[in-house]
């Protein structure tokens, strides 16, 4: 299982942040925002569809950074043993800052017959801080993780991919192809097809970025992770799914990790837990 997978050295505590769930994972969906149409539209502007699609994903990052704060949903499917379990997540994301914040929903029948309350997960540079732990940790703290020790770089770890990491791993995009124009929620996007080394992408991804992507350049047993993202017309990504592929030590495990991104431009708080809201105490293994 996934939570096998990563249980050792400094990851094994965000492992254990997601072993009441037994595996992580990951579904589609549509979600809107404020898209504007392109040249196609006697605007002047220049269609995405126009450049060049390494051009345009490996700019997909830097153009979330201007766009600054969005809305997000994301679900993380894992497929083990014919076993399929998902997790789903909503929230906001500042990408100028990588900072974000989101309530994580467990599976109903992952945590036995008490349930789980969310859990909510902030995202920072080279960290991930949860609450609603469970596991013995107290409802008043945070659990901190260096993500940058984590052997997947907590692209999968947190039930969530971090919203800057799955931009950034379109800067590793190889045999992009494009799929053609449709309609997320109303918004024209381009859809490209693609395959992302992860070692590439660690080299190119901003230095806040660069310390958790290394770490799964590294911990992955495959450096291809295929991926669908879908630009609108202002080359901001408005959806992206990766694929992860890897064996543990029982079947080879499946995830699928949809990210959607909307309502661009909104203004995202996020305020980091101070040093005694975290907890230092033994977690339990659940």
């Amino acid at each position: 299982m996934v939570v096998q997978q990563y249980r050792d050295g400094g990851g094994a505590r965000a492992v254990r942040a997601l072993a009441v769930a037994g595996v992580i994972a990951v579904t589609a969906g549509c979600f809107g925002g404020d898209g504007e149409g392109g040249a196609s539209d006697g605007s002047g502007r220049r269609s995405v569809a126009a450049d060049r699609p390494l051009d345009l994903l490996g700019q997909a990052a830097d153009v979330l950074v201007e766009a600054g704060g969005a809305e997000t949903r994301t679900s993380m499917e894992t497929a083990a043993g014919g076993t399929r379990v998902t997790i789903r997540a909503q929230g906001a994301y500042d990408f100028r800052r990588q900072l974000g914040r989101l309530k994580v929903v467990l599976p109903e029948d992952a945590a036995g017959a008490d349930g789980h309350r969310p859990i909510t997960e902030l995202l920072a540079p080279g960290a991930l801080y949860m609450k609603n732990r469970g596991a013995g940790v107290p409802d008043d703290k945070w659990v901190r993780i260096d993500t940058t020790t984590l052997k997947d770089g907590n692209l999968l770890t947190g039930g969530v991919t971090d919203p800057m990491a799955a931009a950034e791993l379109l800067r590793g995009a190889a045999d992009v192809t494009y799929a053609g124009k449709s309609e997320l929620a109303g918004v024209t996007v381009h859809h490209y097809r693609g395959v992302a080394d992860l070692g590439r992408a660690a080299r190119a991804a901003s230095p806040q970025s660069r310390g958790a992507l290394s770490a799964a350049a590294k911990g992955f047993g495959k450096d291809a992770v295929p991926f669908d993202a879908y630009l609108d017309e202002e080359g901001r990504l408005r959806k992206v799914r990766h694929r992860f592929t890897f064996s543990s030590e029982g079947p080879e495990v499946s995830v699928v990790s949809t990210l959607l991104l909307y309502g661009f431009g909104l203004p995202v708080t996020v305020t980091l837990p101070d040093e005694d809201a975290i907890y230092t105490g033994e977690i339990r293994q659940g």
